[in-house]
């Protein structure tokens, strides 16, 4: 898992931990439903104003999903190294 996925993973933790559709993150972080998901699969890159909408729209600090996102990247590079 790279950064990237890694922060689209954390993105998507804290919308369900929310118990929030795509469609309702998007809507509170004015951005489009699609979008939320490219994000959350990696499939698009996040500019860091869209990255404020969204933690804004979740109520969780960006610097507390961008430190989720290093968490899961690091577990998953440790489980390679273990392999």
């Amino acid at each position: 898992m790279n950064r990237l996925e890694a922060l689209g993973a954390a993105i998507r933790e804290a919308r369900l931990k929310q118990k929030l559709s795509q469609e309702k993150l998007a809507e509170l972080a004015s951005l489009h439903r699609n979008f939320v998901g490219l994000v959350e699969r990696a499939a698009t890159k996040l500019a860091i104003d869209s990255l404020f909408a969204i933690s804004d729209a979740l109520v969780v600090p960006a610097s507390v999903l961008v430190a989720r996102a290093e968490q899961l990247a690091s577990s998953a590079i440790s489980k390679e190294v273990e392999r």
